[in-house]
């Protein structure tokens, strides 16, 4: 059943506005906004996000620290009973920060990603039901994303032992093996909030989000605990960056595709539209800086294995900080 998708002040809220704006595309934007943003899931989100062995969550603390994580489980762990809900068959690890924040009323953002397809849908929205198996979400926002950036490599699912028990590390900066791991990736996941008591009168574009960015490997540029990072140019729903503008915190997290480790990081972030830094890089049209403040780092957490990346023919334009 077709619906009325949101109008444009209600698909991107003021920090996304304002982006749009400072680069020249808010009139455009809000057309696109107008289309795009759905109140509901269309059916081929619905059957994407049912074939895929992971998702990415972004959730927020009790504190207001946004958080990125991951699920994995055999495809068919992820459903859409109806359009407007998608119901999740599993839990975070304990020691995953998303095991706090998971509960009934929570905001929370979805990302189903293919790497190895290039395919990407986000979804914001609700925790409408807990329990001890599962979970499910009351769309707010759904809708997708391009291929961009996405480095093609194939998932596969590794039933994990229960009898292993997880080693978990935790620090207040990064430790290196952390640093180790952000030098060398080519992916990340961040999320980014928008967030506030009065969530039902601000509208479906208040919420959490959680996004993919790529580059060369090497384009996390690892300096103490602060990290610097090209942002290279996308759709312009400046859903990350206008969260932002008006939240300056993030949780960032990142996957060694060999081992299966995992990094969660909190940071505080700062955008850099210019300066002698940014000219540096090529093909970034601004740059993010993290001020990590929390690690949590978990060997061997992911139940997936990865086979080598085909890195995304767009990052041929782009340069590196070497």
């Amino acid at each position: 059943m077709d619906r009325p998708t949101p109008t444009p002040e209600r698909a991107f809220h003021a920090g996304e506005q304002a982006l749009q704006a400072r680069v020249g595309v808010r009139e455009r934007m809000a057309e696109v906004g107008n289309i795009v943003m759905r109140d509901h899931m269309p059916d081929q989100h619905r059957s994407f996000f049912a074939q895929l062995p992971f998702i990415v969550v972004g959730s927020v603390d009790a504190d207001g620290q946004p958080w990125a994580s991951v699920l994995a489980a055999p495809p068919g762990f992820v459903a859409s009973p109806d359009d407007q809900t998608l119901t999740v068959q599993a839990l975070p690890l304990a020691a995953d920060p998303l095991h706090a924040n998971l509960r009934p009323g929570a905001l929370i953002g979805l990302l189903g990603i293919e790497p190895h397809t290039r395919r990407r849908n986000r979804m914001n929205g609700v925790v409408s039901e807990l329990n001890d198996q599962r979970f499910a979400v009351q769309v707010q926002q759904s809708f997708g994303n391009c291929p961009k950036y996405i480095q093609a490599r194939k998932p596969v699912y590794l039933a994990p032992d229960a009898n292993t028990p997880l080693v978990v590390h935790r620090t207040s900066g990064l430790d290196a093996a952390a640093r180790q791991m952000l030098a060398q990736t080519d992916t990340f996941f961040i999320a980014t909030a928008y967030t506030g008591t009065d969530f039902e009168q601000r509208g479906p574009a208040h919420g959490v989000d959680v996004s993919h960015r790529g580059g060369k490997p090497g384009f996390v540029r690892v300096e103490g605990n602060a990290l610097t990072v090209p942002d290279f140019i996308g759709n312009f729903f400046f859903n990350t960056l206008g969260n932002l503008a008006v939240n300056p915190r993030a949780g960032l997290l990142v996957v060694d595709y060999a081992t299966g480790d995992l990094l969660y990081l909190a940071a505080d972030a700062e955008i850099i539209w210019d300066g002698a830094l940014l000219d540096s890089f090529v093909g970034a049209q601004r740059l993010l800086r993290l001020e990590v403040r929390s690690v949590v780092r978990i060997d061997a957490a992911l139940p997936l294995r990865w086979g080598a990346a085909q890195l995304s023919p767009v990052l041929e334009a782009t340069g590196s900080w070497d």
